[in-house]
């Protein structure tokens, strides 16, 4: 007995196998993450070092160069850049696609490790970082303050506001742009150094001596235990400034009698602005496999509840948040769905004429698309423009099968048999020839598995979503459909009023197709030329286009980016900058009220 008659005999068991993959598909749908594109991590591997104090000759010839040496070794490296700069040394080791991105990160720790002996004994240790699809901050916002200064605002951004916002739910880090932490900074006059015959390295002593608090112990009693801390930490400003930095015979040079102390930003070669006003960006990053609609949406709520709880003086702006082009790219996809959806119902109507008959093959639609969201779960994919897409073209698939089956079974009715005698005749006769379609269908799409390189990591998704979908709709064709042919299909006796004014036009189409067929076929071997002619068009044309991995998208951001010559102070930078931004700001404006003119 074949799949088609079981659910014939049991139409129950039918409906209960499409309800079953609806159900499977909408509980899938609410595991799904949900992003822009599919998650697709480069097999990128970067290692900064970072050596305070020193230029970018020391920094390339003492750092960079032993740990390029090293790295260069490794096995499947497809590119090595390296930058110097002052006081960071950065390498950037790309790997083959074919690379497995574990392995690569080891191999680079591994060869780091051994050569880290070469390196300066004073350098800091190299944080070695993959390269990670979701590494991209999805939400950034300004704090900013008009009363308060720089140091107050990073330590309301750090203390308040990092810390309510890393605890939401696939958040990975939350990042500080502009960072001016607490610090106190000790200022050395060169020539009150050379009086007392001192050098910076004195001071260093000095402070690595006197500024420092170690365990004390415990005093013990016959009835009482006492820890010990003492107090050899040193806070204010004056504590530092009395700090002993020499005594001998002579008597006590204190800090205060070379220089001065005062509490200050730990590093002030880097600052945030918007609107000319100082502040400190805090970025948002999401862990891999996160819903970034969800962060977003608890992002607001918190966000909303930071501005009621915060001190009147702070200001609070969200700069951007990626996830608004993740709902508008995602909600144009879902309109675009609907749209094929009632075109399809649409068409199918037009041609068949018949509410019944359109009814049946609609019905198809909605399982075998739904099914698509538990194939997207099991194969651990995301709700993305690419699995979207796939839909969309999936819905004009879906639909051939149970069309095929539908029209068979007419026909066999229109012939004078019953509904049910006519569901199992004409599902039996097109039983394998739906199996038969569908396989080619789905051999279409699946060689994108195979595909090489980004594009084929890419469109993985894309191809495994249509040819999933596709063999669902096999199975709906062969189980729900002749079912419900059997139901709902009658035998017409007098045809609608819609039918009747518009049969002319498909038998005037029935004939044109024929007598062009009978045309053709007398000289059939066009066939072959048009093929031919075809495939040159096609050649000819294709490599002539421009080839880019995605369109071009307008999302009203604009970033310039200036590098300045080595030794260029910070206060001139962030001058110029400033004038910089000025001016992008006044050329903006002006456009855009040439374009409300």
């Amino acid at each position: 007995m074949s799949l088609s008659a079981t659910s014939i005999r049991r139409p129950v068991l039918s409906i209960v196998f499409s309800l079953i993959l609806i159900i499977f598909g909408v509980v899938s749908f609410t595991f799904l993450e949900v992003r822009e594109y599919p998650s697709v991590d480069p097999p990128i591997v970067t290692v900064t070092t970072n050596y305070p104090g020193a230029n970018s000759d020391v920094i390339e010839s003492q750092i960079t160069e032993p740990l390029e040496q090293s790295l260069n070794g490794i096995d499947g490296i497809k590119t090595l850049t390296s930058e110097s700069r002052e006081g960071s040394s950065r390498i950037r080791v790309e790997f083959s696609l074919d690379r497995d991105l574990e392995e690569a990160t080891n191999d680079v720790r591994d060869r780091v490790l051994n050569a880290q002996r070469n390196l300066p004994s004073d350098v800091d240790n190299p944080e070695i970082r993959k390269s990670d699809a979701d590494d991209t901050p999805i939400i950034f916002m300004f704090v900013q303050s008009d009363s308060k200064n720089i140091l107050e605002v990073n330590d309301l951004a750090t203390n308040v506001i990092k810390e309510r916002i890393q605890t939401i739910s696939g958040v990975s880090t939350v990042r500080i742009f502009g960072e001016r932490k607490y610090a106190m900074r000790m200022w050395l006059d060169p020539s009150k150094l050379a009086a007392y015959r001192l050098t910076p390295l004195d001071v260093q002593n000095a402070l690595e001596k006197e500024n420092v608090e170690l365990p004390s112990g415990r005093i013990e009693g016959d009835k009482t235990e006492l820890s010990i801390r003492t107090f050899g930490r040193l806070k204010s400003a004056e504590e530092f400034n009395n700090l002993i930095v020499k005594q001998d015979n002579l008597g006590i040079v204190r800090f205060k009698d070379i220089g001065y102390a005062e509490l200050g930003a730990e590093n002030e070669r880097n600052a945030l602005k918007r609107g000319g006003i100082p502040g400190v960006g805090v970025a948002v990053t999401m862990q891999p496999g996160a819903n970034a609609i969800e962060i977003s949406n608890e992002f607001k709520k918190r966000f909303e509840e930071l501005k009621m709880e915060i001190p009147p003086e702070y200001r609070l702006e969200v700069g951007f948040d990626f996830s608004d082009y993740i709902r508008t790219t995602i909600t144009e996809v879902e309109e675009t769905i609907f749209i094929a959806f009632g075109l399809v119902i649409l068409i199918i109507f037009l041609f068949l004429r018949d509410w019944r008959s359109t009814i049946i093959p609609i019905l198809a639609i909605p399982t075998s698309i739904i099914s698509g969201f538990f194939i997207m779960y099991l194969a651990d994919f995301s709700i993305n423009v690419l699995t979207l897409v796939g839909l969309i073209l999936a819905i004009g698939l879906v639909v051939d099968d149970a069309i095929v089956v539908l029209e068979n079974i007419y026909s066999k009715i229109e012939q004078g048999m019953g509904p049910i005698e006519a569901a199992f005749k004409g599902s039996k006769e097109i039983y394998f020839a739906i199996i038969s379609t569908t396989i080619s269908l789905a051999a279409v799409f699946l060689p994108i598995l195979f595909l090489g390189g980004l594009s084929g990591k890419l469109f993985k998704e894309f191809g495994v979503v249509i040819a999933g979908c596709v063999l669902v709709s096999a199975f709906v064709a062969l189980t729900l459909t002749p079912m419900l042919s059997s139901r709902l299909l009658k035998p017409h006796q007098k045809h609608s009023w819609f039918y009747n004014k518009t049969e002319p036009f498909f038998t005037w189409l029935n004939s044109l197709y024929k007598n062009y067929l009978n045309a053709f076929i007398r000289v059939r071997w066009m066939g072959f030329a048009i093929i031919i002619f075809t495939a040159g068009l096609i050649f000819l044309i294709g490599s002539g286009l421009k080839s880019e991995l995605a369109p071009l998208e307008d999302r009203s951001n604009l970033r310039i980016q200036a590098t300045a010559p080595e030794g260029t102070s910070y206060e001139y930078m962030s001058a110029y900058i400033d004038d910089l931004s000025k001016m992008v700001t006044d050329s903006l404006r002006k456009f855009l009220r040439r374009l409300q003119m």
